[in-house]
């Protein structure tokens, strides 16, 4: 996993924010602010060795200066100054997930601002901008909002209060360990509502924190003896030495963004920034040609990048195709590669592309394998001091969790949850949030009564789930050098590339001389039936024909574990990766709550954006506490205003995303379904409008020809820039005959909104905001493309649900 700091672009206010607070705002101004080049980093190989020349390193935002109250503001279309910074906040706003100059689907739905848009949405948008940076910067403390009304002026207090607002309830804000955090954590549950929550790993963990400090009565039921999960810190001892080896997730990757570096400056502990410097050695143990070694490696970037455009001249065939054969293709014809080291260096290469997507180039999908590369949160690489089984420990404490109840039935309806462990044990609730890894959910280790959607069953068998192995070894003394923490290995048969080929040290961290080697690819899978001592020997063959020659003697290691994480029963394997026929869209796909609020998903396989990282799980905790608390509180609110069966809306989302793929129409950034009779002029149409997104360019004006349209706009973003592949989409309701005169406005996509809103009159909302009315032109749409799914009614669950039941 690469280490190197981000290379920030220059980041300037196209717009004038003015720089005298008394001077009048230009007419109808528009905040631009460009975003951050991020390299692709992680997927692009699991370890950066090198720090590409030219490349100028990310500056660290610097503090924002202390805030003056703005001179009052005359009228409610001026641009607010806050501070003098707001490209640097939107920085810190873009590593937390954030795009620099417009909303996220969810602050759509949850309704921040009156109109997408505008005026009112830049404000907005520096605002939360600006909560988010002082809250960066005072992670331990509560941020509170009274403090900053004196900065805003009074037509802009609504803003105020919706980005706190949307900030604390999505967990941007106000969460992890810090004491005041923890001192607002009610002692007693203050809601009615019970979650059970499967699986203490880090997306466990964070939802179930921020449940309880919700209110919320929250029971975790947890398979193993441990909590964690996938992160696992084992204290190795042995001679009167002792260290501490994370054989599970290791690196906290982009620190700059990353929220677990925040929980970690709460507790007080450094981190360790893992550096570039990275040997390899010949199968013979010798030092590898300097120069050898940077013409292989300036030869694998290009062959990368070659596979980028070859993915977009191949189009949507390059959705069924690996990564792996477009690379040996590609390999043979470029004549680059030609002597046995040089291959062997072109072998480990593809062994650490294979280490950082947990996944066989065989089966890595050529067009989305690097899919989430823009969302990278930037910063250092590092290693936590101790363990990350350190963060797992703070974050466990005080939350109710019971070990070593393995799930095995999920049942959710209208009336609640009920979940079975082994022995029988039932454990009921009002919802229940499923964190448990992919591998389980492709096993059908857990039996979902009703069956989950076909839509997600597919998502899970497409998606692919991958191995990595490590050989954790204490040893006497520190032989190896201790300026390094990380060195490589070659092997000659390509079958074998990922066997040992990378050595981490954990001597400055872990507490003492202890040394991990990693195994990937097709040598992860054999690994899983390798004796553990053949596999100790092998690797201590390799330790010795490196040091020995150099006069250095290997001990035998005091005390050596070998991780089995394919087998594990809790796992079945590491962490995911899009596999060749998957796509982006299926990690969505996989975080979908079903049965209308009552079951949800969470973990690193359930996030787009953060894939197959430890903050990824945790982030998708933090997102699954704010939705599950957004379901309560509108099934309260239902409760009290109307009995009446309610409408299922996710599932109406979810057969909107489906109904949009093959649109009837569509032209420039618009698309189209229609509902009703063709001969009928006034029949209801659905509108959808791509905002954010690249330009779609000679798009076809009228119906739609059969393909893929959502890979199409997939593949547009693999070519986008950063903000260009922030996708926003909004929707609205109007009549057949207005989306055909909308078509024929001239003059492209501004045009076409003009007409719209100023013309037509409609307003564009979130898909959520569409409401009740729409959803009975979807259900009609939908039958009329006799496209119906099948649909299992909710269990028949107890009325009476208790709020948990413990063994005794």
């Amino acid at each position: 996993m690469s280490d190197q700091a981000p290379p920030y672009a220059p980041l300037p206010l196209v717009s004038s924010l003015p720089t005298d607070p008394n001077s009048t705002p230009p007419t109808n101004p528009t905040l631009v602010l460009p975003t951050p080049a991020f390299p692709n980093k992680r997927k692009r190989t699991g370890f950066r060795r090198k720090v590409p020349s030219g490349s100028p390193a990310a500056p660290a935002p610097s503090p924002a200066a202390p805030s003056q109250p703005p001179n009052p503001a005359s009228a409610a279309d001026d641009i607010i100054v806050i501070n003098r910074e707001p490209t640097a906040e939107a920085v810190t706003a873009l590593t937390a997930g954030f795009p620099a100059d417009s909303l996220t689907d969810e602050e759509i739905e949850a309704g921040v601002v009156s109109d997408v848009g505008g005026i009112e949405q830049v404000n907005y948008i520096l605002i939360r901008n600006h909560l988010l940076c002082r809250w960066r910067e005072t992670y331990n403390s509560w941020l509170a909002k009274e403090p900053f009304a004196t900065l805003i002026p009074p037509h802009c207090e609504h803003l105020l209060n919706a980005a706190y607002s949307f900030l604390v309830s999505h967990s941007y804000v106000n969460f992890g360990v810090a004491p005041s955090i923890k001192e607002r954590i009610p002692k007693e549950p203050t809601r009615p509502t019970t979650v059970v929550v499967i699986g203490a790993g880090l997306a466990g963990l964070a939802a179930a924190r921020q449940l309880v400090a919700f209110g919320f009565k929250v029971i975790v039921l947890e398979g193993r003896k441990r909590c964690g999960g996938r992160v696992y810190t084992k204290k190795m001892e042995g001679s009167g030495r002792s260290a501490a080896g994370d054989l599970g997730g290791s690196v906290l990757t982009g620190t700059l963004g990353n929220p677990l570096g925040i929980v970690a400056k709460q507790l007080g502990l450094p981190m360790h920034k893992i550096r570039d410097k990275c040997p390899l050695y010949r199968p013979d143990g010798s030092p590898v040609d300097p120069e050898v070694d940077k013409k292989v490696e300036i030869t694998f970037n290009k062959l990368l990048d070659k596979s980028s455009n070859l993915r977009s001249s191949m189009g949507e065939v390059a959705v069924d195709v690996s990564l792996g054969a477009a690379l040996e293709t590609l390999r043979q014809t470029d004549g680059g590669i030609s002597t046995q080291e040089e291959k062997n260096l072109f072998n480990w290469h593809l062994a650490n592309l294979e280490y950082a997507n947990a996944g066989l180039l065989s089966r890595l999908s050529l067009a989305f394998w690097d899919q989430d590369d823009p969302y990278d949160m930037g910063g250092d690489h590092c290693f936590l001091p101790g363990g990350n089984g350190r963060l797992v420990q703070a974050l466990a404490e005080n939350v109710p969790i019971v070990y070593e109840r393995t799930v095995h039935t999920v049942r959710y309806g209208g009336d609640g949850v009920q979940v079975v462990v082994n022995g029988g044990q039932v454990y009921e609730g009002d919802m229940a949030l499923c964190t448990v890894p992919l591998g389980v959910l492709k096993n059908g280790g857990i039996k979902f009564v009703p069956e989950l959607p076909q839509r997600k069953l597919d998502s899970i068998k497409r998606l692919g789930f991958g191995l990595l192995n490590k050989v954790a070894m204490l040893f006497p003394h520190v032989f190896w050098s201790t300026d390094l923490d990380t060195f490589g290995h070659l092997v000659e048969d390509p079958r074998r590339r990922g066997e040992f080929f990378l050595f981490y040290s954990y001597a400055t961290v872990a507490g003492g001389p202890l040394l991990m080697a990693l195994v990937a690819g097709e040598a992860a899978h054999n690994f899983e039936t390798t004796p553990p001592t053949d596999a100790v020997s092998s690797v201590l063959q390799i330790l010795r024909g490196i040091y020995e020659p150099q006069g250095i003697e290997v001990p035998d290691p005091l005390q050596s574990v070998c991780t089995r994480w394919g087998t594990d029963s809790f796992s079945l394997g590491s962490y995911s990766h899009v596999a060749v026929g998957a796509s982006g869209d299926d990690y969505d796909i996989l975080a979908e709550s079903v049965g209308d609020g009552r079951l949800f998903f969470a973990g690193e396989a359930t996030t787009r954006r953060y894939p197959a990282t430890m903050h990824g799980a945790f982030i998708s905790g933090l997102r699954e506490a704010a939705n599950i608390t957004l379901h309560a509180n509108a099934r309260v609110a239902k409760t009290k205003v109307d009995r009446s069966s309610s409408t299922n809306t996710q599932a109406c989302a979810t057969i909107l995303t489906d109904l949009f793929r093959q649109p009837d129409l569509e032209f420039g950034s618009f698309s189209v379904i229609f509902g009703g009779k063709a001969s009928d002029p006034k029949s209801p149409a659905i509108l959808k409008v791509e905002l954010g997104g690249q330009r779609k360019k000679n798009a076809t004006e009228g119906a739609k020809t059969e393909q893929n349209h959502s890979n199409k706009l997939l593949f547009q973003q693999l070519q986008s820039h950063f903000n260009q592949q922030q996708q926003l989409y909004v929707y609205t309701l109007l009549s057949r005959q207005q989306a055909m005169e909308l078509r024929e406005v001239r003059g492209g996509d501004d045009m076409r909104l003009h007409y719209l809103c100023e013309k037509i009159g409609v307003k564009l909302v979130g898909r959520k905001g569409l409401g009740p009315g729409a959803d009975a032109v979807i259900a009609s749409i939908k039958a009329e493309r006799n496209r119906s799914r099948a649909k299992p009614g909710p269990s028949k669950l107890k009325k009476s649900m208790k709020p948990n039941v413990v063994a005794s």
